[in-house]
């Protein structure tokens, strides 16, 4: 049987991608249309004839249009601005946390450009950590932001147990309430303390038996009479001296001379032993108010109620197409390449790897365009990630150092001149 013969109406494949792009045409293709500058468009429209020549088109069909490229591109910068954008959130994050935040549209863009951090270098502040330390300090009684308020309440004979929750909400409630009243809450909502300290004022002669009151640079002198009679024998001693027997007396008031011991269980106080004979009426406390237990930030001093919490809410744009140098512009051609050849692969792919011609079979390399694709956008993203982590300022800073280190090496290695007067 011989075979019939064929008179195609066209030898030319009717989707054929075209040896060069035309600018005019780039913005209306676009399937996000984030970048429409006219550097953008040039280096679209260049990219069709970089993609022609990358994959034969002298020499083979290809069956893209150049509207396929133009995407490319566009998803190409978008990859590359989405990779540099995380890099630059790992660098900046600690320092960005509090600060305004913006509304992005459905293409990334912020409503208020001016809040775009993109491209701005970060003030190093170690907010988080200061944020940290301010809890911990509060709690060790040594500073933070947190107010610490007091109140008292008189003891009474017999009487060993006392409210010390009550008694804050009873001052809150009374005819001048202290400025923290607001900070307690009203109604069913009032708001839990925390006990900070207890403590008394002692009799002044408790302090003037046992304290210091020795004059100026001069102290009892402890070996003639111990600790508890006054004696008639001073020395003249270092002022360090006098610091250390301050703060053995402090110990020393807390430890001998302390009329009663207490336990305070749900802010509930109870004096050990049961005061009878009360010596001293009033006693003082110092104390919190946890306003909740809330676990976020509130309040005047932590301006980032509705700022920076997470990488998220960073105020970041997709990177201007003109601020990307020739280094990202290079990897946004490789990256555009390789995404052709995957649509490509597609594309041939749904022939069935065959396509039947007078007398013989072309076989398509729908296979071998796939797993180059996948493989190249995969090491083209690798290779960026590296280079970024490599260039983390906590990088750059152990970088600078050893630079010191090696420096000051060879400085030490340097013979230095013997002056001779």
């Amino acid at each position: 049987m011989a075979f019939p013969t064929l008179t195609p109406t066209s030898t030319t494949s009717a989707i054929t991608l075209p040896e060069d792009g035309v600018e005019a045409d780039v913005v209306s293709t676009l399937a996000i249309g984030f970048y429409s500058t006219t550097a953008f468009l040039s280096g679209a429209a260049s990219q069709v004839a970089y993609t022609h020549k990358r994959l034969g088109g002298d020499v083979l069909d290809i069956e893209l249009t150049a509207k396929n490229v133009y995407n490319h591109y566009e998803e190409a910068c978008l990859e590359y601005s989405y990779i540099v954008n995380l890099h630059q959130a790992r660098n900046a994050l600690g320092s960005a946390l509090g600060s305004p935040t913006g509304s992005f549209d459905e293409k990334g863009a912020l409503d208020d450009p001016s809040l775009n951090v993109a491209l701005k270098y970060p003030k190093f502040q170690f907010d988080y950590a200061f944020k940290i330390a301010d809890k911990f300090s509060t709690e060790s009684v040594v500073g933070g932001t947190t107010p610490i308020h007091s109140a008292s309440f008189d003891i009474e004979p017999l009487q060993q147990d006392y409210d010390l929750q009550a008694r804050v909400e009873e001052i809150a409630a009374g005819p001048n309430p202290p400025s923290w009243a607001s900070e307690l809450g009203s109604g069913d909502k009032k708001y839990r303390i925390k006990i900070r300290q207890m403590f008394y004022v002692t009799p002044r002669q408790m302090w003037r038996f046992y304290g210091y009151y020795g004059g100026l640079n001069v102290v009892g002198n402890f070996h003639n009479y111990g600790q508890y009679a006054d004696g008639s024998t001073f020395e003249v001693i270092p002022a360090w001296q006098n610091k250390l027997q301050a703060m053995a007396y402090e110990d020393h008031l807390y430890t001998r001379t302390s009329h009663y011991s207490y336990e305070i269980i749900d802010n509930k106080l109870r004096l050990f032993p049961m005061p009878d004979n009360v010596t001293c009426r009033t006693f003082w406390f110092r104390f919190s108010i946890d306003g909740g237990n809330q676990a976020f930030d509130e309040g005047d001093y932590d301006s980032g109620l509705n700022g920076v919490n997470n990488m998220n809410t960073m105020p970041m744009e997709n990177l201007p197409y003109e601020s990307i140098n020739s280094i990202g512009k290079q990897w946004i051609r490789r990256f555009s390449l390789a995404l052709s050849k995957e649509t490509l692969g597609q594309i041939r792919g749904k022939f069935g790897g065959q396509i039947p011609i007078p007398g013989d079979n072309v076989t398509l390399n729908a296979t071998d365009l796939l797993g180059q694709a996948s493989a190249e956008q995969q090491a083209l993203r690798e290779e960026l990630n590296k280079q970024l982590d490599e260039m983390l300022y906590s990088k750059l800073a152990e970088t600078d150092k050893a630079m010191v280190d090696n420096a000051d090496a060879i400085i030490g290695k340097t013979p230095l001149k013997i002056f001779v007067g």
